[in-house]
Parts: structure tokens; sequence; C-alpha cells
């Protein structure tokens, strides 16, 4: 899989230096030099081509969109997984209290029930196999 990215890459790179050179050749053209920027017009067309061709063997890659805001505002598409792994890593932290609370709840909660309903109370430790009745 690797490898087809790293296609893909060669492929990009080498399509941006194409478009550089092509903005360098227009922005100085003569018309003398009407055969060059054909040429490089028909390399602009191949490189189109190529990465086309690298599409169809990444057909079944998704990109999240808001990996693209990333890009479009100028970001390291890479802050996206690290923000993504905090974000996870704190909504863990907060399940994680909520759970031990729960837990904590449910021990204080047998504790006063056992108080008021001891004989209920021992029915029901019984069903759950946590203690036997006396």
């Amino acid at each position: 899989m690797a490898e087809k990215f790293d296609s893909l890459e060669e492929h990009l790179e080498k399509f941006v230096e194409n478009i550089r050179q092509l903005g360098i050749f227009v922005s100085d053209f003569q018309p003398s030099s009407q055969a060059g920027l054909n040429q490089k017009l028909n390399f602009m067309v191949t490189g189109l081509q190529d990465i086309d061709k690298c599409r169809q063997q990444l057909h079944d890659i998704s990109v999240p969109l808001e990996v693209f805001e990333y890009i479009d505002q100028g970001r390291n598409p890479q802050l996206y997984t690290k923000e993504c792994l905090e974000r996870a890593l704190a909504k863990n932290e907060q399940v994680k209290g909520k759970i031990d609370t729960m837990k904590k709840f449910k021990s204080l909660l047998i504790q006063e029930l056992t108080k008021v309903f001891p004989d209920d109370m021992a029915k029901y430790k019984a069903i759950r196999g946590e203690d036997p009745p006396p």
C-alpha cells in the first residue's frame, strides 16, 4: 500500500514542478517559444493522466473533509490526527470518570439499601451471585 502512496506522491511532485515551470515559461512568453509552451502543456496533460491512474489504485481510501479544511487553512494535515487523538483521549478520560462515579454510586446505593432493606438486599445479592444469603 505504501508504494501506491509513494507513486502518487512522486507524480504529484512532478506535476507541481511542471506547473511551476509552465508559470515561469508563460510569464516570459515569446511567440518564438510556442513549441516549448506546447511541450510543457503536453507534460501537464500527461501528469494529470498519471495522477488519474494512481487515483484508480487508491479508490478505497477515504479522507475526512476536515483534513481538506486544514489544508485550505494552510495548516499541517498531521495536526488533524494529533487533535483527533487528543479529543479521543479527553473523551476517554471523561467517560472513565463517569464510569468510576457510577460504580461509587452503585456501591453506596447498595450499602444504604442493605441498611434499610436487609432481607430484600440479601435476596438481590444471592440472585446476582455476589453474596450468599445468611
